[in-house]
């Protein structure tokens, strides 16, 4: 089965607080805002910064602290939707930046909140099948770039990460139990950048302003987000795959150490803690501290989790992230 050997990950240092951006908005109500996010700051990028720029230094990071030599990794998944170019991908790049060897695959996948448990499965068949044995996964986005000052709906939320994860296959018992994903693709319009690819290129009728009804200004070019849609969406299809994931395995509720979800805001977390009935003190959150930092979230949390003793050798630990796709994964762990 797949195991996660050591994971690292990068925070650039712009920090937006609270403040700033009731500095920037001063008729928001940010005491109210934080309130339902969970968030009091965020770090961005800088201008000429990219995803890739963070995912390098993430990369170099756990290269320069695991017991393998780079020449052993023969595997690298790279998690995005803030790619540098149409082409090439990102992965090929940083394969390059890294000086891997040429023996080495190397890819993109488009995902975003869900992209942690997905790159899990893709590995997990990768290293199953004998085709790797050394992946490194990595997850970087850098939303800030995407996102409109005067939006409420998601400038409060989003900050920018790298993590990288290297997975290899365990024959002592830890590591993947099971997991599943799911997709409701009829709902992909609910988290969006409508222009800017092939389907509605860029233009000046893009760039132009809108107002919602809740006084949020963006345009086609910045994310959208139906944040009570997504509410929905999380609380009807997310805790029904816990559910089934938990009972194909034979596992229940109480039997799980830890659950790690992908930091999506504070509401979000409460609601499914209730909801499966879940002992808030089993339940990991983060978000304060880093915010959502997209298919980064979940790794973060886990590493934070470890260093801060809350997941100890033996420990079940459930992770699930949710988002833009629709989509969503659930996997068990054994550490």
């Amino acid at each position: 089965m797949l195991n996660i050997e050591k994971i690292e990950y990068h925070l650039p240092e712009n920090v937006i607080t609270n403040d700033d951006l009731a500095d920037l908005n001063p008729d928001w109500d940010m005491n109210s805002i934080q309130k339902w996010t969970g968030v009091s700051k965020r770090f961005y990028a800088n201008q000429n910064q990219t995803a890739l720029d963070l995912a390098l230094i993430s990369s170099e990071k756990l290269l320069n602290h695991i017991k393998i030599a780079r020449d052993d990794i023969d595997g690298l998944i790279f998690c995005t939707q803030s790619n540098d170019y149409i082409m090439p991908p990102n992965s090929t790049i940083l394969h390059g930046m890294l000086k891997l060897s040429e023996d080495v695959f190397s890819f993109d996948f488009n995902l975003a909140c869900s992209g942690f448990i997905y790159g899990l499965s893709i590995a997990n068949g990768l290293l199953e099948t004998n085709v790797a044995k050394n992946i490194l996964l990595v997850n970087a986005d850098t939303y800030s770039k995407y996102v409109n000052d005067r939006d409420r709906s998601t400038k409060v939320l989003f900050g920018d990460a790298a993590s990288t994860s290297l997975l290899k296959k365990s024959n002592d018992g830890r590591g993947l139990i099971d997991i599943m994903c799911g997709t409701s693709g009829v709902n992909s319009n609910k988290i969006i950048v409508p222009a800017g690819g092939a389907r509605k290129p860029k233009s000046d009728e893009t760039s132009i302003l809108k107002e919602d009804r809740n006084g949020n200004l963006r345009n086609d070019e910045n994310l959208q987000m139906n944040g009570l849609a997504v509410y929905s969406f999380v609380n009807s299809k997310v805790p029904k795959q816990i559910i089934k994931i938990l009972l194909n395995n034979k596992i229940s509720i109480d039997e799980i150490d830890l659950f790690v979800f992908h930091q999506a805001n504070k509401l979000v977390l409460e609601s499914l803690t209730k909801i499966l009935k879940i002992d808030p003190q089993k339940v990991f959150i983060n978000i304060d501290k880093v915010s959502n930092t997209v298919s980064a979230s979940i790794p973060i949390a886990l590493k934070e989790a470890k260093e801060e003793g809350k997941i100890k050798d033996g420990y079940k630990v459930l992770c699930s992230g949710f988002g833009a796709g629709l989509s969503w994964g659930t996997c068990i762990l054994q550490f």
